[in-house]
């Protein structure tokens, strides 16, 4: 979307703000972000020092004080944007169809029908589409059609936008129905981005990260291989006495990273340690800049890769939002 493009954005389940920059480098102004955990709203902080937060239970937020917080009125607004956790739909969970946060998008649509904006995005697992939980997905669907919106949604690997990570997402797009347009998804913008490619510079190991007594055990290992039975393979299984986090894995240098996940650290493609922070953040396309607390692998494991979501803002600018005002319409109103 070229630069004299700006549309609002009120951003619910914000985490550390991976969104709400991803607005912000497609022309967009976030008014509010939503968010309950301490550490993500301080890393939010960090970052987004004049954007509104309300620290809080979403589900105590009323439309009314979001309104009053993000300086808008019912219809007024651009987007609704929100990534309700997922942890109950994710495949590397145990998939639970009753986990209680299944049903956290009821406090996005609840916000959806009192705000109604002209666009909505959602963003969650690409495991809601899978076996039984394709019936929360119909659920889900059927709610934000019922509030008053044209729906589409698509699943969409973010290392197709700029991202150097596989990291396959479902996003929900919706047009509200008394406004011309459809919804609709960016295509892929290019290549996959390599892990060499967006962190090769950092390949040296410093003194404290030889923390191991038996690191040459770990030396020896080949991008993939699995040293409890000798076969090739990207997951790593480690003896629980060497390394730090379960299920970790030696990330492929000339691929695109794996899903970065909250609780688990890759290892380096050349050289015996784990990723730092700034490669993570890389992996995950946050700017060098961005700045992180002690809980970042948390919050990236988390977040939504800030070009994709550039990605997805600026075709909702460019195709839904900017068509409507160049064509200067107004909204339909019902025959009723």
């Amino acid at each position: 979307m070229s630069s004299q493009h700006s549309f609002t954005v009120v951003s619910t389940f914000s985490g550390a703000g991976g969104s709400s920059l991803g607005y912000q480098l497609a022309g967009g102004k976030v008014l509010l972000a939503v968010e309950w955990d301490d550490n993500a709203v301080a890393t939010y902080r960090l970052n987004f020092k004049d954007t509104p937060i309300y620290h809080g239970d979403i589900g105590k937020l009323t439309v009314e004080e979001c309104c009053e917080l993000a300086g808008v009125q019912p219809r007024e607004l651009d987007i609704l944007d929100g990534s309700p956790p997922c942890q109950g739909f994710s495949t590397a969970g145990k998939r639970d169809f009753g986990d209680d946060r299944n049903q956290l998008f009821r406090e996005f649509v609840r916000l959806l029908q009192g705000l109604q904006p002209k666009v909505f995005v959602m963003e969650n697992v690409s495991g809601m589409v899978k076996g039984k939980m394709k019936l929360i997905f119909v659920e889900c669907l059927r709610e934000l059609k019922a509030s008053g919106y044209k729906v589409k949604a698509k699943v969409l690997n973010a290392m197709y936008f700029n991202v150097p990570q596989s990291r396959q997402r479902l996003i929900f797009v919706g047009v509200r129905e008394d406004l011309e347009g459809e919804p609709g998804h960016p295509k892929a913008e290019g290549r996959p981005v390599t892990v060499r490619q967006a962190i090769g510079e950092f390949a040296t190991v410093y003194p404290d990260e030889r923390r191991h007594h038996r690191s040459h055990i770990y030396e020896q290992w080949q991008t993939g291989y699995n040293p409890r039975n000798g076969k090739a393979g990207l997951r790593v299984v480690r003896p629980s006495a060497y390394v730090g986090v379960f299920n970790s894995c030696r990330i492929e240098a000339d691929k695109p990273s794996p899903t970065l996940i909250k609780s688990h650290r890759h290892w380096h493609y050349s050289c015996f340690r784990q990723l730092r922070c700034n490669e993570t953040a890389r992996l995950a396309s946050y700017p060098d800049f961005f700045q992180w607390r002690s809980d970042w692998i948390e919050r990236i494991g988390n977040s939504v890769p800030p070009n994709f979501m550039r990605a997805i803002a600026e075709h909702i600018g460019d195709n839904i939002l900017q068509r409507m005002t160049d064509m200067g319409l107004e909204p339909r109103l019902s025959d009723g």
